[in-house]
């Protein structure tokens, strides 16, 4: 039998002046004590704590986590130690390598703690037990966890397999969109290499890839910083084609494993601004804090824009030229310049990509510069200098909020004038928000505040209406008819939506109740003559349907007919459908 040597785990000082990490919890239990015992589970594993270990992680099942281990009987014999033999064992836990039952003990230790654990019988060596180890008998594993490497099944299927090396910064991670730049060496099994990146990395956006798909897949599970090693089964490598003698590959033979070394240097992110694709935002600097310019705020930029060919053909704050101002949602730019503005934060650099349908349209225009072709796509490089932003509701008294919304129920009077419909609503809608039933308005106010609401939930409907969103417009009159069920103008609006959502039911109860309220309405009276020309346009549609269904029969089917008839005439009287009338001999 060994002689124990000086450096056994349990003659490492014990450490315990280290403070306890914030918020440590063990199995929802308070932390442990240095020389506390504690059962795990209920399968007669237990744990002692030497000594504490570092920070808050812990390793899982599937992990590689590298031990010193001394292995004794309970009454203290020693049968195994990676100590005597000098050399850290590797554990992939979940394998039960040494016994099952301390794979489940590792993965409750932090990196540097020591332990002794306890193992029963069935977790261990069991009714046959091993050299040195009798049957059905308990062991004893001293064990100080140096180590581990996270190992990830990414596709959770064993094709692509991480190993993390090396842990990245931050919690963030890139998204389809994103720019990424990445070092690499791809291997085969044997060694040989077969792509390796230059020296100051590879970049490409995730959504195009790069060399195969595992990369993609990859990164986007990695964070800043983070280094691994994958490796890679053929069907997320090449499959069964062969590749080589190209700028990147050489000589990869056909359902190749690929062992590769990857680092995600950093990344970009890509922000969907307009969310079809169409102005795309990659941050190339981090602005400063938590906010962004929003929807109506006044922001100073400076930009260097640009067509795809290269040709500049505006910059401002640059080379002399004055910083531009402008307010946000306020037609004061190109939409897309205008759109991304609103997403920066002060300080933020950020390269800006505006398809046509964002930028100038389908015309030439004469800009600084340069001419800007018909139908051009546009590239910023914008600087958000600074910005104000619009006040909220809840930052201005009462006195101030019934003043904005005024403000801007105006404003939305203008643009719905000019035929600017979309700008129209939003106003209104704003409007309505700053006289919210959230406001707490004296009983001086409430006049006043309920009059703002209406008048700008009518209005929206109005907008609503031309724009042919009808399921909105049918919202916003339901909530003035919930104030004043009286209010003929919610009730003509939301019978005309009903009209266009093929519900003449509805649109019929809210043309009654309007003319009961005011019987001289002259626009309530045109709806009601329209209402009734499309009933009449309906029934003569479903007479002739009714009847084409009829010419077909035959005298051998004069019983079914009858029986028919009877049917439709009972539906026809259905007090929800217009009336039909049949003419038939039978």
């Amino acid at each position: 039998m060994a002689s124990r040597k000086e450096t056994d785990v349990s003659d490492i000082e014990d450490g315990d002046d280290l403070e306890e990490e914030p918020g440590e919890v063990i199995d929802s239990a308070p932390p442990m004590k240095v020389g506390e015992e504690r059962p795990l589970g209920r399968t007669g594993l237990a744990k002692k704590l030497l000594r504490r270990g570092r920070g808050w992680e812990t390793p899982e099942l599937g992990d590689e986590a590298a031990v010193h281990f001394v292995a004794t009987l309970t009454d203290g014999t020693r049968f195994d130690s990676s100590r005597d033999r000098d050399e850290p064992l590797t554990l992939k836990l979940g394998q039960g390598q040494l016994v099952s039952g301390l794979d489940h003990g590792i993965i409750t230790m932090k990196e540097g703690e020591c332990a002794l654990f306890t193992v029963p019988p069935e977790l261990g060596y069991g009714a046959v037990g091993r050299e040195g180890v009798p049957p059905n008998a308990a062991v004893r594993f001293e064990v100080e966890l140096i180590s581990w490497i996270r190992v990830v099944d990414i596709c959770k299927d064993g094709g692509i397999v991480k190993k993390i090396l090396v842990k990245g910064e931050r919690n963030e991670q890139p998204s389809d969109l994103d720019e990424v730049l990445v070092k690499y060496r791809v291997a085969l099994p044997d060694g040989t290499i077969i792509a390796e990146a230059l020296e100051e990395g590879f970049e490409f956006y995730v959504k195009d890839g790069h060399l195969c798909p595992a990369f993609s897949k990859a990164v986007m599970t990695m964070k800043k910083g983070e280094r691994v090693k994958l490796l890679i089964q053929p069907q997320y490598a090449f499959g069964d084609k062969k590749f080589g003698n190209s700028d990147q590959l050489h000589n990869v033979p056909p359902n190749s494993i690929l062992d590769v070394d990857l680092e995600l240097v950093s990344f970009k992110p890509v922000i969907d601004v307009t969310g079809d694709g169409k102005v795309l935002k990659k941050i190339l600097k981090e602005g400063e804090g938590a906010f962004t310019a929003n929807e109506g705020a006044a922001v100073t930029i400076s930009y260097a824009a640009r067509l795809e060919d290269g040709t500049v053909f505006e910059k401002k704050g640059l080379d002399g030229e004055q910083p531009l101002n402008f307010v946000t949602d306020e037609e004061q730019v190109i939409a897309g310049l205008d759109r991304a503005s609103a997403t920066m934060k002060k300080g933020e650099l950020a390269m800006v990509t505006i398809n046509h349908e964002y930028g100038f349209g389908s015309v030439e225009v004469e800009q600084d510069l340069a001419i800007v072709p018909p139908c051009s796509d546009l590239i910023y490089e914008v600087e958000m200098l600074d910005f104000i932003k619009e006040r909220a509701p809840w930052e201005m008294n009462n006195s101030e909020r019934i003043e904005e919304a005024g403000r801007k129920k105006e404003e939305g009077n203008l643009l719905f004038k000019a035929g600017k419909l979309q700008r129209a609503g939003k106003k209104y809608d704003k409007a309505a928000d700053y006289v919210g039933e959230d406001g707490s308005f004296g009983d001086d106010e409430q006049k006043l505040v309920k009059a703002l609401r209406v008048a700008c939930w009518l209005n929206a409907a109005a907008c609503s209406l031309k724009l042919n969103n009808f399921q909105e417009a049918i919202r916003l009159c339901s909530k003035v008819l919930d104030y004043e069920f009286y209010n003929v103008k919610a009730l003509y609006r939301r019978a005309q939506a009903y009209m266009e959502t093929a519900d003449p039911v509805s649109a019929e109860l809210d043309i009654r109740k309007a003319l009961d309220i005011d019987p001289v309405n002259r626009e309530v009276k045109m709806l009601e003559r329209s209402l009734k020309q499309l009933q009449a346009e309906s029934n003569r549609r479903d007479a002739k349907v009714y009847s084409n269904m009829f010419a077909w029969m035959t005298k051998d089917t004069s019983k079914s007919i009858k029986h028919l008839f009877c049917l439709l005439k009972w539906w026809s009287r259905s007090s929800t459908l217009p009336s039909i009338h049949f003419s038939l001999v039978i």
